[in-house]
């Protein structure tokens, strides 16, 4: 299957001493195999081949601990860069809790770096909740600066080390996709290391809900960014304020993969917070699933909101934090499926409707 990717800027993130390109990616846009060059090179100087994993040791486990790392010698491990609030990231899940399921008894291990993307995903509190809340199966790093990111030489959510047993890096993948691909290289590195896997058949995945598979057919709205450092599409009246409270204007007619904003709303780099008592952001889209990365600063009091598809309740539409007349609430800092086509997939207008001051809407997703 051909897979449209489903973001179309790369950002640069300056983390620490360097530049670190970082992007959400929705397809498979590199494959690096067995001794490859581009693996070499992701060794970033690496003296030992251990040097790799020696980050992890004294890396912040959010879940497990550093005693994992030197346990690692003879095992096949995959490193899985994610953030949780990233679709492309939650959607390989269900391949790797598969992979882990499979091969766990041959000796493989999985091991998530959790790389933020947004301010709120470098808190470990939310992180924790969130992995309380999506349980990948695996034990989880805190990489807030970027520095194993940087180490490997990893490029964006999800990326994909392989390490053999020998602790040397066999292989590299960025993006969702070519998951058959990826379980060959891992049963090829676990025979290696004298594990019999012959008789295993491919690991079978499934994502439900938020995690199941994008409908890759009928996708053709890229991510949308909402803060102004990586938005565009922007349709309301006189663009953006940067920076500063103004009241918006809905536009009078929004193309496919444009949006706009009505009411006073405050646009820094990163997020839309919406100030006054009510507001809304409308996008035309064209994707089976739609989702919204929302939080607040109204502590724990939820915000109630409400979608509409082309003006109308979503019904049989609705996504997995909506009902079907469109309600839903804001009582994390995360992403929300606010709509799931159940029929033909077309040109839709989303409306979301805040009742509160406080939202903080960062980018908008599809699937």
């Amino acid at each position: 299957m051909s897979h449209l990717r489903s973001i179309a800027v790369i950002a640069v993130a300056l983390a620490g001493a360097g530049a670190t390109a970082i992007a959400c990616f929705g397809e498979t846009l590199g494959s690096v195999l067995v001794g490859s060059d581009r693996a070499a090179a992701t060794r970033a100087g690496a003296s030992d081949a251990y040097d790799y994993l020696a980050p992890l040791e004294a890396a912040p486990w959010i879940d497990g601990d550093g005693a994992v790392a030197p346990s690692l010698r003879g095992k096949v491990v995959v490193v899985n860069f994610w953030t949780y609030s990233c679709i492309n990231s939650l959607r390989a899940l269900p391949y790797l809790r598969a992979w882990i399921e499979r091969y766990r008894d041959s000796g493989l291990v999985v091991l998530g770096v959790h790389a933020p993307e947004f301010g709120f995903e470098k808190d470990t509190g939310k992180v924790r909740q969130a992995l309380a809340r999506l349980n990948p199966g695996y034990p989880t790093i805190q990489d807030n600066d970027y520095a194993i990111w940087r180490r490997f030489g990893n490029e964006g959510w999800p990326g994909f080390i392989f390490i053999d047993a020998a602790g040397k890096l066999r292989g590299y993948r960025l993006g969702e996709g070519e998951y058959a691909e990826s379980e060959q290289l891992i049963r090829h590195l676990l025979s290696e290391n004298g594990r019999d896997v012959s008789g295993l058949p491919l690991s079978a995945a499934a994502g439900y809900g938020i995690e199941a598979d994008a409908d890759w057919n009928d996708l053709r709205s890229p991510e949308t960014y909402l803060g102004y450092e990586k938005a565009r599409g922007f349709r309301s009246p006189g663009g953006f304020v940067s920076d500063g409270g103004h009241r918006y204007a809905a536009a009078s007619r929004l193309a496919q993969n444009t949006w706009d904003l009505a009411g006073f709303w405050t646009v820094g780099p990163e997020f839309a917070a919406l100030g006054g008592a009510e507001g809304a952001i409308s996008i035309r889209f064209h994707a089976r699933d739609a989702h919204l990365v929302l939080g607040s600063d109204a502590g724990e009091q939820p915000i109630p909101f409400r979608v509409t598809l082309d003006g109308a309740a979503p019904g049989a539409d609705h996504g997995a934090d909506t009902d079907a007349d469109g309600r839903g609430e804001i009582r994390d800092d995360r992403l929300y499926q606010l709509v799931r086509q159940s029929g033909a997939v077309g040109d839709r207008t989303l409306t979301i409707t805040f009742g509160r001051p406080g939202v903080r809407a960062y980018v908008f997703t599809f699937g």
